[in-house]
């Protein structure tokens, strides 16, 4: 079987985010779109390509068998000794990185769009992840997308055919080289490290009951994502729950035409179920795996961020902790509930930008345990990616250890640390040029002198200013500094505004403006109740109900 080399021209707009490349799918089906950025992931790598391993798996929407029938051929052509390869295209995202660490591979490929709906109409993405198991760095992805902008040709062996239907190892023969494509379980290495890491025997106990304590009702929902298997294998099969424990765990090319995005909106079937039916923990994952929401009895929410510091505060219930615990770090957005609980436990601190690939230095420096974004992301330094899967046994692990509710640990933990209110407001698909002069205009008001020092009054409060800023960061270990990271209004009470674009969407803009107010005392009280008046200032000081002409968010957590 011989390469062969093939013309191309570069894509105009064909732009990666900070791990990878994101675009709707009608995109990825004009020529040479995927050929091009797949050419120039491994050019970014040259030197180390060659006789090198890596990983390859999705979150199964569609596109992925594709997509990765064509990164065998190009890895075949470009000199790669030995793919791994999920089973039908199918891996996690922390099963990838959990993967990468384990064999010890260059990295990994990781086709997926993480929360974003799936389907022909809908988005895909690609992405490559470093031989520490996490997100490219910056200057990697900052080669990447050097190299499409000049691309003008790609190599490829496109009579290679190998089957992803099966488990096996595949022998070929490329230019006289040996190539190995490994077609692997999708769940077994991910699975048997979870078993190292946790206690399965007393959250199985838990959860099929004992004499001392009825069985522990259980409703885990894939949303039809990558965590289907991983489900099965884990709560039926590990753990001994019922069919009628999990729901939507098949994965779908289209996510059964939902949006894998585990909140309080996309998630709403979850919530209903738990809150109608006698249950006693519901837990939710993305498209991807890498993300979780996590509720009680009677669809009692857990916040992201109260979650991070839950799960910080009762650690010592997790075998794989007993080694000791590191740092506690959390993005910049994420309310700082975690703070506290690291205070306490005299652990260091860091506040970080948005982007799993921040805490990964923490982690790799032997400095960081635990960490969170309020996006739905939690994890620890098993893997280099946030894990929900992770999330959901560690909270178990927590409940079985504590024979509490998950509504009388959050009210235990809210009295000895106290409670921070947070909610974050999501404006999708709005357009791109207001939204864009409202934050140019936004900084330049609270970076203009007497702004600091301001009040600020609604619903009977008035906060004053403290700090307002455009967020900025320098990594601790390798000094590398992050810019611009999103506007934030911090007050005098610690409450805090930030507002930011996110560019996890393919449509438009996404403006999200997060709100988050710290009470030692008064932890029982509703939030968005609560938050009222901090919202009608961030609103007013904003303007984004007029920059975006919507009079409500299309989400609310």
């Amino acid at each position: 079987m011989n390469a062969i080399t093939v013309n191309t021209t570069p894509y105009e707009g064909q732009k990666p985010g900070t791990s990878g490349l994101r675009k709707k799918v009608k995109v990825f089906l004009q020529e040479n779109y995927t050929e091009n950025f797949i050419q120039c992931i491994l050019d970014a790598n040259k030197g180390a390509v060659e006789g090198c391993a890596l990983v390859v798996g999705g979150d199964g929407r569609y596109l992925v068998k594709e997509v990765v029938d064509k990164i065998i051929k190009i890895c075949a052509a470009n000199g790669v000794a030995k793919l791994l390869v999920g089973q039908n295209g199918i891996l996690s995202t922390p099963a990838v990185s959990c993967i990468i660490r384990k064999y010890k591979t260059l990295g990994g490929i990781v086709l997926t769009a993480s929360h974003n709906p799936g389907g022909i109409n809908n988005d895909f993405g690609i992405k490559f992840n470093c031989s520490n198991g996490g997100p490219a760095p910056d200057g990697t992805t900052n080669d990447i997308y050097k190299l499409t902008t000049a691309i003008t040709q790609y190599k490829i062996v496109p009579d290679l055919s190998c089957p992803l239907n099966s488990v096996g190892i595949y022998d070929f023969t490329v230019d006289g080289r040996p190539f190995e494509v490994q077609v692997i379980d999708s769940v077994n290495d991910y699975v048997a490290y979870m078993k190292e890491i946790f206690d399965f025997g007393k959250i199985r106990q838990l959860i099929q009951g004992s004499e001392a304590r009825k069985p522990f009702n259980v409703l885990i929902d894939a949303m039809h994502g990558v965590t289907g298997p991983y489900v099965k294998r884990i709560f039926l099969e590990e753990l001994g729950a019922s069919e009628k424990n999990v729901r939507r765990i098949n994965p779908l090319e289209d996510f059964g035409g939902a949006h894998p995005d585990p909140n309080l909106t996309y998630a709403a079937d979850l919530v209903n179920a738990v809150k109608g039916g006698d249950y006693d923990f519901g837990a939710a994952f993305d498209g991807d795996g890498d993300r979780n929401m996590i509720i009680g009895r009677g669809a009692f929410f857990v916040t992201p961020s109260d979650s991070l510091a839950v799960l910080a505060a009762q650690l010592q219930h997790i075998p794989y902790f007993s080694r000791g615990v590191r740092g506690f770090a959390r993005s910049m957005p994420t309310a700082a509930a975690v703070d506290r609980v690291a205070a306490a436990s005299g652990k260091e601190m860091f506040e970080v930008p948005t982007g799993w690939k921040y805490f990964g230095n923490l982690m790799d420096a032997g400095r960081l345990s635990l960490c969170g974004e309020e996006s739905f992301g939690t994890g620890s330094d098993h893997v280099r990616e946030k894990d929900g899967m992770w999330a959901a046994l560690a909270w178990l692990s927590v409940l079985a250890a504590t024979g509490q509710s998950v509504e009388n640990i959050l009210k235990a933990h809210w009295a000895k640390y106290g409670r921070n209110y947070f909610t974050r407001y999501d404006y999708e698909e709005c357009a791109s040029d207001p939204c864009n002069e409202m934050m140019s205009e936004l900084e330049r008001s609270i970076t203009a002198p007497g702004f600091v020092g301001s009040e600020h009054s609604a619903g009977g409060k008035t906060y004053r200013v403290k700090l307002a800023d455009n967020f900025s960061y320098m990594d601790p270990i390798d000094q590398s500094v992050a810019m611009k990271q999103g506007l934030r209004i911090i007050f005098e009470d610690g409450s805090r505004i930030v507002l930011r674009l996110s560019g996890t969407g393919s449509s438009g803009a996404t403006v999200r403006l997060y709100i988050d107010s710290y009470e030692a005392t008064n932890v029982l009280g509703d939030a968005q109740e609560m938050l009222r008046p901090l919202v009608d200032v961030a609103l007013k000081i904003s303007k984004l109900q007029h920059y975006t002409g919507r009079d409500a968010p299309t989400v609310i957590t």
